[in-house]
Order: structure tokens, then C-alpha cells, then sequence
């Protein structure tokens, strides 16, 4: 019985991961599409997954396709990728090319922003329906020889004040902590019902930030619970919130980045298909509303990648456009074929880096 279970959940993880990976992809390449017929431009082939056809029907003059290699997926405008156009039934009205730079700058942006634009209605989804979430100030493990270990502090006490400041959520413990300066101070908890005070003088010690990151500052050595509250929000304010989530999800992978490339962060930290495809199996047996913010976070970080100005990417067209817009004139063929073909190479050389980081964390 217990054989069948594990089995069963490995089904649904992998049954998540195709979902999550398909869903994002089908979006990003939504996004694009209702560029290209916004802009009035045919489109050849709408195709959900990468590789040989799986099975596809055609309306009007777009093939819309499924595919058999779920990570991936695209959208050929027409003029797009050849010079074909009325042998495949279009004018060259319709043809991408004939396009004004800003555009197909536009079509460009359309995907990673439809990507950004998922996460944001995730999360003032999750925000509408379960309230927003605040982590509770409550004691989790308690960290050996700090001065809460010292004070007589256990875990699943409830922080209420911090000299004589009222605390209600987790971010108030040490934000309140590193202000302190290292002076003592009066901690009061609840423990089963029963308030209780504490003296501590915290001690300035190193922790790791959510970078990875090595850091000083003042702890009096007591985690989080993990332990939430849920507070309704209205519509709009749900819509707002959620908003301030995407932005930071935003900031915190572009933060991210810029430390990776100075050198702050350790390489080996970067993960790729494997490393997610395990976080996303995680989350879902944790549940949907996990699982959901997962998507939410990689959704941002696909638009995000997709965004970089490297060739082959989204990100690579925009630069191409932009550029034409301040010379006014198209960047040569020749410089965008040998740019398309050192952004692929960087592209693969980059996710044989992060496969090999996610095969060595077995061996660690």
C-alpha cells in the first residue's frame, strides 16, 4: 500500500510540473499571439510544446498545435523567420517584417509580459481567496547557546511585545532585534495562554540571507514558526497587493541576478530544469496554494529571463528594435545571424551549468 502512495505522488508531482511548465509557456506564447493580432499580422503555427506534432487543427489560416516536448513552445508570425508569404496564403500587408520597429518591439515585450501579468492575477487571486497571508511572530527552533536558549525561551512562544513595542508579525522580531544595538532587552511571550517575560541581550552573529549570503547582524537566536495568519482583503486591495508581491518577486530575481554576476553569490547556487522540476513536485504534495506561489515566482523569472538582451531570447528582439529606432535603420542581417548564434551558444552553455549544479546537489 505504502509502494502504491509513492507511486501515486510521483505521478501527481510529474502531472504538476507538466501542468506548471505547459500553462506558463502556453501564456508567454499567448502573449505574443495577441500581439500579432492586435497588429494585424498572420500567424502561421501557435504551437504548445517543442519537437515533433502531437496532434493540431487549423482555423482560418494558423495552425494551432500540440507538440510532444512540453517545455516549450512558439508562435511564427509570417516573414518571421522566412520570406515566404502568399505561398502560404497571406499578403504582405500581414507579413511581420513590413512591421514599424516599435512594432515588433511590442510583439516582443507582449510574452514575458504576459508572464508577469499571470503572476500578478495569481497572486491577487491567492490574496482574494485565502486573505493575505502574515507570518506569525511565533518562536520556531530555538538556536543552542543564543540568548534565547539562555533566557529560557521554547519553541512555539508567541513574541507579543519587544520593549514595550507590540509585535504582530514575524518581520517586527528582527527588524526590532537589529535595531537594538546589542542593549537588553524585555521580551514578552505567550506560552499556552500564559504571558511571560524575558531578558535578552542579543549578540552580534553571522546569517544567511534568502541570496545565500553571509551577513552579521544582532540575533538573540530564535527562527520562525513558519506559522501564519490569513487576513481578508477586498478586491481591489487584493489587486493591489498582489501587484506589490509581483514587484517584489521582481526586484528580489533582478537583485539576485546583479549578485551573481558581481560575484556575491556563488555560481553553483544557479538551478535548472531538474532543480525546479523538484520544487515543483514539493509544493505540490505541500498543497495549491503553495504550488501556486511557486508558479507565481517562476512565472516572474521566466519573463524576466526572456527579457535579457540576448539573442534568441525576447529580450535580444527588443535590443534589435530599439537600435533600429535610434539609427533608423535595421540592424544588418549578417550581425543579427552571428549574434543569434553566440546567444544560443551562451543559452546552452548556460543550461549544462545549471543541470550539472542540479546533478552534483544529488551527491551533496
Amino acid at each position: 500500500m505504502q509502494s502504491l502512495l509513492h507511486y501515486l505522488s510521483y505521478w501527481d508531482a510529474a502531472l504538476a510540473v507538466v501542468l506548471v511548465f505547459g500553462g506558463l509557456i502556453f501564456f508567454h506564447e499567448l502573449g505574443h499571439f495577441l500581439a500579432f493580432r492586435a497588429f494585424k499580422v498572420g500567424v502561421i503555427t501557435f504551437s504548445i510544446g517543442m519537437g515533433p506534432k502531437l496532434c493540431s487543427f487549423k482555423r482560418g489560416k494558423t495552425e494551432y498545435r500540440l507538440s510532444w516536448l512540453p517545455f516549450g513552445g512558439y508562435v511564427s508570425g509570417v516573414g518571421e523567420y522566412s520570406n515566404e508569404v502568399e505561398s502560404l496564403g497571406f499578403t504582405q500587408e500581414e507579413a511581420v517584417n513590413n512591421r514599424p520597429a516599435w512594432q515588433r518591439l511590442i510583439i516582443a515585450f507582449a510574452g514575458p509580459f504576459m508572464n508577469i501579468v499571470i503572476a500578478w492575477l495569481i497572486y491577487w487571486g491567492l490574496t482574494l481567496s485565502t486573505g493575505l497571508a502574515v507570518p506569525l511572530p511565533q518562536a520556531g527552533a530555538i538556536v543552542q547557546n543564543s540568548a534565547a536558549m539562555q533566557a529560557g525561551m521554547l519553541p512555539g512562544d508567541m513574541i507579543t511585545a519587544i520593549d514595550g513595542v507590540t509585535i504582530d508579525r514575524w518581520s517586527q522580531v528582527p527588524e526590532t532585534v537589529g535595531a537594538s544595538g546589542g542593549r537588553t532587552l524585555k521580551v514578552e511571550v505567550l506560552r499556552n495562554g500564559t504571558p511571560m517575560t524575558f531578558d535578552m541581550t542579543p549578540t552580534r552573529s553571522e546569517r544567511t540571507n534568502i541570496f545565500g549570503e553571509k551577513e552579521t547582524a544582532w540575533l538573540i537566536g530564535v527562527q520562525a514558526s513558519g506559522s501564519v495568519r490569513y487576513e481578508p482583503k477586498g478586491f481591489l486591495e487584493s489587486a493591489s497587493l498582489g501587484l506589490r508581491q509581483t514587484w517584489n518577486m521582481i526586484d528580489i530575481t533582478l537583485t539576485g541576478v546583479k549578485k551573481m554576476i558581481t560575484g556575491s553569490v556563488a555560481a553553483d547556487s544557479v538551478g535548472g530544469p531538474i532543480l525546479i522540476a523538484q520544487m515543483l513536485g514539493q509544493q505540490a504534495e505541500a498543497g495549491i496554494v503553495p504550488l501556486l506561489l511557486l508558479t507565481a515566482l517562476i512565472s516572474v523569472n521566466l519573463g524576466l529571463l526572456n527579457l535579457f538582451p540576448i539573442p534568441v531570447l525576447d529580450g535580444g528582439a527588443i535590443l534589435f528594435c530599439i537600435v533600429e529606432i535610434i539609427v533608423r535603420r535595421p540592424v544588418p542581417e549578417k550581425v543579427q545571424e552571428w549574434s543569434m548564434r553566440v546567444g544560443a551558444s551562451l543559452l546552452i552553455a548556460l543550461m549544462i551549468f545549471a543541470t550539472f549544479n542540479d546533478v552534483m546537489r544529488w551527491f551533496k
